[in-house]
């Protein structure tokens, strides 16, 4: 069965309470791996100067403490393989309506099941909507 590696669970553990028990529900079904959960004002604008985030220091659920999101990816990683970030997407959504958990994914933020239809795309992106 898969497991996380010691460097995802300390990124893990980083996180609100209901994305660590999604996660642990996860694994069990498919092999991924945590990219990030908190993270630093610092490292926030870095990724916001680069355009790998839309957002600045403050206005990321990333730079709650716990965070309220965390990037995963599926294991092996090939970020060129979107078909397959797509359907982990879809599995991950899945098992959080199973729990009961309200989530929004980074790769159809509206949740109108069109992919086609986003400005910005961030498959691992997984953050508890509030």
């Amino acid at each position: 069965m898969p497991h996380y590696s010691q460097a995802s669970l300390d990124k893990l553990h980083t996180c609100d309470e209901r994305i660590q028990r999604l996660m642990r529900e996860v694994i069990k079904h498919y092999d991924c791996t945590i990219v990030e959960g908190h993270r630093s004002h610092e490292r926030q604008d870095e990724l916001y100067r680069t355009g790998y985030s839309k957002v600045k220091a403050g206005q990321s659920k990333h730079n709650h403490a716990p965070s309220l999101t965390i990037d995963v990816v599926p294991y092996p990683i090939d970020w060129k393989d979107t078909d397959r970030f797509r359907y982990f997407g879809g599995l991950v959504k899945g098992i959080a309506t199973q729990m009961g958990i309200d989530l929004r994914w980074g790769g159809d933020w509206d949740s109108d099941n069109d992919f086609k239809d986003q400005s910005f795309i961030d498959l691992p992106h997984f953050e508890l909507r509030e």
